[in-house]
């Protein structure tokens, strides 16, 4: 991964502030290893050939529009505009360097925010719409955890009794920057575990990522460990941003996992924590979705532009696209009174 920042000025004033990611898929020795079928097989090799180079602007690690922020005393539409100038310009550095991208995608936005690129420059660009973003919104009546299993109804104030008497026996650790280091083996192949059931990935982190996250961010990044017996059974990553909390990387031994509905009773502690400390949502992100929907998050439509760099398959993107995206189907739930 190469990022870089981009600024857009008006005179000497910043007006305007974006992050961009370069992604080099070729290294990436599988994009998912759940799905064993011709249609996973064939996704591979299109992305090996022909779309390996991936330049995005926002963030590729969290759900979410995180690409930009814009003063607000500007016209937005034209600070768009001067987005898409500093994206060509980035483009063409990029391939000084050698890393010509194949594809170019702009991500996450709602159906608000995707309107504001409507506009001229980004008309070679296809719309599309993958999972949703889960987000709990944390209500005003809710000051402490109770009062969110309070305003439960019997069947899912039933479940979350279920998973807390099948947690027994488990413990959970606030995690310092020395204890990542300490288990730092173990909390990888745990993530190792979770990430490579995905359908889909266009990254794996290095062994070292949760510690330098810790170093960097320091209270702003939390680290909670699930012991059994002194072992390390899972893990969850938190990280505080302004009134929200975004859920992060998260990782677990499958047999504790089902023996110990450890992931359901992780949910259940990052809802507990946030509304103890007085957050305004959580941003559960992609994933899972039926199961966060279980405890209370709601989806809401993400959508994203991507152009391939190459004028004639950039043709067939739009034709390509559902074919290569992976399908989830899922059952909204409703846990609450």
């Amino acid at each position: 991964m190469i990022c870089h920042f981009i600024a857009i000025f008006c005179n000497e004033e910043i007006i305007g502030i974006a992050v961009s990611q370069f992604l080099d898929l070729s290294q990436i020795p599988s994009f998912g290893e759940r799905d064993s079928c011709l249609r996973t097989k064939i996704r591979n090799f299109v992305f090996k050939r022909f779309g390996s180079k991936v330049l995005i602007i926002g963030n590729n690690m969290l759900t979410g529009q995180n690409a930009f922020a814009f003063n607000s005393k500007n016209p937005t539409k034209e600070l768009v505009k001067l987005l898409k100038k500093a994206t060509d310009s980035l483009e063409n550095i990029l391939k000084k360097q050698g890393n010509k991208p194949h594809l170019t995608i702009f991500k996450d936005f709602s159906t608000t925010e995707i309107e504001l690129f409507n506009i001229q420059e980004y008309d070679s660009f296809y719309r599309f719409s993958t999972q949703p973003n889960m987000i709990f919104n944390i209500k005003d009546s809710w000051h402490v955890f109770d009062d969110y299993i309070s305003n439960k109804n019997k069947k899912y104030r039933d479940q979350y009794k279920r998973a807390r008497k099948k947690s027994e026996g488990i413990s959970k650790k606030k995690m310092s920057l020395e204890d990542i280091l300490q288990y730092r083996e173990r909390i990888f192949d745990l993530y190792l575990n979770v990430a490579k059931k995905a359908a889909f990935n266009t990254f794996y982190l290095n062994e070292n990522h949760f510690e330098i996250f810790k170093k960097n961010l320091k209270d702003h990044f939390l680290f909670y460990g699930y012991f059994e017996d002194n072992t390390l059974i899972g893990f969850n990553t938190l990280i505080k941003n302004g009134s929200d909390i975004d859920t992060y990387f998260l990782g677990y031994d499958e047999d504790f996992q089902k023996e110990k509905m450890l992931y359901l009773n992780m949910l259940y502690d990052m809802i507990g924590y946030s509304i103890n400390k007085k957050y305004r949502r959580i941003i559960f992100a992609r994933t899972a979705l039926e199961i966060k929907s279980s405890v209370g998050a709601k989806a809401v439509a993400m959508y994203g532009l991507i152009k391939h760099n190459n004028p004639f398959l950039n043709l067939f993107v739009s034709r390509t696209f559902s074919y290569f995206e992976p399908k989830m189907e899922w059952q909204e739930r409703n846990p609450f009174k």
